[in-house]
């Protein structure tokens, strides 16, 4: 259980981590105004999510499922662990369906700024709705941290 236990705290300090990160640098490459230096941070933002985003969800859940069956919870009540799955899956949507397809928008139109040297209103568009969905995406998870380790209900 010990090993489980690292192992799920290590991929929600990375998975929460690199979504943190994600957003600072991303709030500072806008605030700088550099088409080139903002295409560059979108960029890696999407690499960072598959190194360090995507494996900190897949140890969270093998990791959890592993927990959860070794400990006996119950997945048939309501608790704070089919609540925290719950808010997991969204936050698994909103990342696949939303978040993702955005920010691949904002690298499309980030790399178009680099040519003309101006940011396009489309880049801005799609920049805000990432940050709007982007901390609903932020937040969950952080509500599912608090339920992990108080265990409320």
């Amino acid at each position: 259980m010990n090993v489980l236990l690292f192992l799920h705290i290590f991929g929600v300090v990375i998975f929460l981590g690199n979504i943190v990160t994600a957003a600072f640098w991303k709030v500072r490459a806008d605030m700088k105004r550099d088409p080139e230096f903002i295409h560059h941070t979108v960029k890696n933002i999407m690499l960072a999510d598959f190194l360090f985003t995507l494996p900190g969800l897949i140890l969270i859940i093998v990791s959890g499922i592993l927990m959860s069956v070794q400990s006996g919870y119950s997945m048939m009540t309501f608790n704070w662990l089919t609540l925290s799955i719950f808010l997991f899956v969204l936050t698994g949507i909103l990342w696949l369906a939303i978040l993702i397809p955005i920010q691949r928008s904002m690298i499309r139109h980030s790399s178009c700024a680099i040519d003309n040297g101006i940011i396009s209103n489309k880049y801005r568009r799609a920049s805000r709705y990432w940050a709007i969905f982007g901390i609903a995406a932020t937040l969950l998870p952080v509500v599912i941290l608090y339920m992990m380790v108080t265990k409320t209900f």
